[in-house]
Order: C-alpha cells, then sequence, then structure tokens
C-alpha cells in the first residue's frame, strides 16, 4: 500500500516573493534546446509499445 502524501509547504517572506518572480519571469529556451527535446521525445515516443497518445 502507498505511503500517504505529505502536507505541501508554504512559502513565506523572501523565498516567497523569489518564487513568484522566477513563475512570473521563466528563463527562455533557446530553439535548439526545444529542438533537442523533441527530438528525445519523438525518439522515446517511439519506443513505446502500447502508447495510447
Amino acid at each position: 500500500m502507498a505511503r500517504p502524501i505529505k502536507e505541501t509547504p508554504i512559502l513565506f517572506g523572501e523565498e516567497a516573493r523569489r518564487f513568484e518572480m522566477l513563475m512570473l519571469n521563466p528563463q527562455p529556451v533557446s530553439a535548439e534546446r526545444k529542438a533537442r527535446i523533441m527530438s528525445d521525445y519523438e525518439f522515446l515516443r517511439s519506443r513505446c509499445v502500447n502508447c495510447a497518445f
């Protein structure tokens, strides 16, 4: 049987402000990085036997 899921911690103060700024202003991903991610995704998808997507 699975263990119970622990309560999610709540951020306060400077950590909360930093987290919010990171969520509002994500770092851009280069076109080369996106292409590599898609290439890896397609490779793994081609290896999947019973994929329904």
